[in-house]
């Protein structure tokens, strides 16, 4: 049996696909939410979810540590106990207990596991969900994307339908937005954006910047040094009232220091100010309209095309977030899935997909890459000597398979080392190097030798680097997996059959050399104006082609067909 995990920066969920239907799986206390927090008590055992908060003294003592989700990838330790723990270490323990209440519930062994990670982690976040799974006993079926997890529980029940609609995933820690469509029963992820450093907890971080200014000046108190239970218990006090703030139009804040009590009034109005100032938390508003406009702008639509927003994530609970959604896309969105629960039932059922199961057999969905993959290249226009050169452009289609031509640069050069990077910054110092593979070459004069570089990337993860030298034909390739656990090679030959079919070049697919023909052979045939316009229109699909996009290619063809038509209708007038 897979089960589905939505390992969340606030809060983390496990369930499984049981009877047609989702069944998120209860913790000991009976809720289907666990607090994503891991703490250690004076006889050292380690306390996962509520049981940190129940306990007053490891409360007290600071010694637990929450938000761990946003150091994945990173090499942050934490102190507990006395004891060095990672990012990764802590995420296990977390999946560990997810693992165990779902061994209790189900009365069986749990070793597979569908895990949602943010659609904006990098290769190394991935990785280090990976690795936190395998420590907690988990083999990784596959991580899906939270907005495309989400997708899958609002399109299960819609897929009959033909609708676009835009994900809004604003969690505790991460945000992130996707574009998809639903048609002829399948649900297509168009584009997805995001920021992994966004969230809930942003907006107690802006809170609190309130509470100390505002306590200072209204109540002339300093809270930053208070001792860690009362600055524990006041930092409890702000989420409450920030929950507050979405039902009423201010709270009050009391804190007690020396037998004083000190009182402040914050408004919402107040709040949303905050949210928009950039002085705090870099603008939280101005952030979240930037992933929205990348992901319209990749899917080529505007927020008129759209039929819905779903909203997911606690944070899309505060009225300001609702309200910003509906004056970008000019409806108010929908919010009949709960935001806590709806990427853990998307995970679910990816993972009954997985396994086949004959409910969902007429699912189909498909995702991107929310990343451009590419490598370095010389460029010496610029200080740094080097550029980032994109052979994969994010929100492409996968799986997918693209090539580009490489020249070397100095003369006789008999290698060309490929580095491979993850990113959209030019420089190339600010993308994520994923590894490289060496090609050896002919010795030539600079410019003269030439290298086709194919970028193969399949669903799972699985990037192919292929490297040929275009004049002997020889070949280099290597698999880079996105994650630490060795794939088979069984499994390696079944993804590699798969690409095969991708890696045909369009100008080379009997449809489109047709397309070309035909137009050809109307060039020969006429004179003047009309002959103009074919060999524009032959260019213009020769670009097309060359750009490898499969949705642009699909429509230009299309329209090719079309211009064929017009022409042949004008010749025999």
């Amino acid at each position: 049996m897979i089960v589905g995990i939505d390992l969340g920066t606030t809060n983390s969920l496990i369930g499984v696909w049981q009877d047609e239907a989702v069944t998120l799986i209860p913790n000991a206390l009976g809720n289907v939410l666990t607090p994503s927090v891991v703490g250690i008590d004076e006889n050292n055992n380690v306390l996962v979810g509520t049981a940190v908060f129940d306990n007053q003294q490891v409360v007290a003592a600071g010694n637990f540590v929450c938000n761990i989700k946003r150091y994945m990838g990173t090499k942050k330790t934490f102190t507990l106990a006395g004891r060095a723990f990672s990012a990764i270490e802590l995420s296990a323990l977390i999946l560990k207990s997810l693992k165990h209440d779902a061994e209790n519930y189900l009365g069986e062994a749990i070793t597979e596991a569908v895990i949602s990670v943010p659609a904006y982690f990098n290769d190394t976040q991935r990785k280090a969900t990976r690795a936190a799974a395998e420590i907690a006993g988990l083999r990784v079926e596959r991580l899906i994307n939270e907005p495309t997890a989400a997708a899958l529980a609002y399109g299960i029940n819609n897929r009959c339908a033909e609708t676009k609609f835009l994900v809004f995933d604003l969690g505790g820690g991460t945000f992130d937005v996707s574009v998809v469509e639903i048609f002829s029963g399948i649900i297509e992820v168009r584009a997805s954006a995001g920021d992994n450093d966004l969230g809930g907890s942003d907006v107690d971080t802006v809170m609190l910047n309130l509470a100390t200014q505002k306590f200072y000046e209204d109540a002339n108190f300093t809270i930053d040094f208070l001792p860690v239970d009362k600055w524990q218990a006041l930092m409890k006090d702000l989420q409450d009232k920030k929950h507050l703030l979405s039902q009423q139009n201010s709270v009050e804040v009391v804190c007690y220091e020396e037998g004083i009590r000190y009182c402040i009034s914050i408004s919402r109005q107040e709040l949303y100010e905050a949210l928009e100032d950039e002085n705090y938390c870099g603008g939280i508003i101005k952030r979240i309209e930037r992933p929205i406009k990348v992901a319209l702008q990749d899917s080529r639509l505007q927020p008129t095309d759209l039929d819905a927003v779903v909203l997911v994530g606690g944070a899309t609970r505060m009225p300001i977030i609702r309200q910003l959604v509906a004056r970008i896309f000019g409806h108010f969105p929908l919010i009949k899935l709960n935001p806590d629960e709806t990427v853990a039932i998307g995970t679910c059922i990816q993972a009954a997909l997985k396994q086949r199961d004959k409910a969902l057999k007429d699912v189909v969905i498909t995702d991107v890459c929310p990343f451009s993959l590419g490598t370095s290249v010389l460029d010496k226009m610029i200080p740094q000597g080097h550029s980032f050169f994109p052979i994969l452009e994010r929100n492409t289609t996968i799986p997918v398979s693209r090539v580009k031509t490489l020249v070397t640069t100095a003369d006789f050069q008999n290698f060309m080392t490929i580095d491979i990077y993850q990113g959209e910054s030019f420089r190339i110092e600010e993308n994520v190097l994923i590894g490289e593979l060496t090609i050896p070459l002919q010795p030539k004069p600079a410019g003269k030798s030439k290298v086709d570089v194919r970028y193969s990337y399949d669903i799972n993860g699985l990037l192919e680097v292929e490297a040929t030298e275009v004049a002997t034909g020889k070949v280099i390739s290597k698999i880079f997996k996105n994650y630490n656990a060795e794939i088979s090679p069984e499994e390696i030959a079944i993804s590699r059959e798969k690409l095969q079919a991708y890696k045909i070049l369009p100008i080379e697919l009997s449809e489109n050399k047709n397309l070309l023909a035909q137009l050809e052979q109307l060039y020969q045939q006429q004179t003047g104006e009309l002959r103009a316009e074919i060999a524009d229109a032959i260019r213009h699909f020769n670009t097309i082609l060359q750009c490898q996009d499969e949705k642009r290619i699909t429509k230009a063809r299309h329209d090719m067909q079309d211009f064929i038509t017009y022409v042949k209708a004008d010749i025999e007038k």
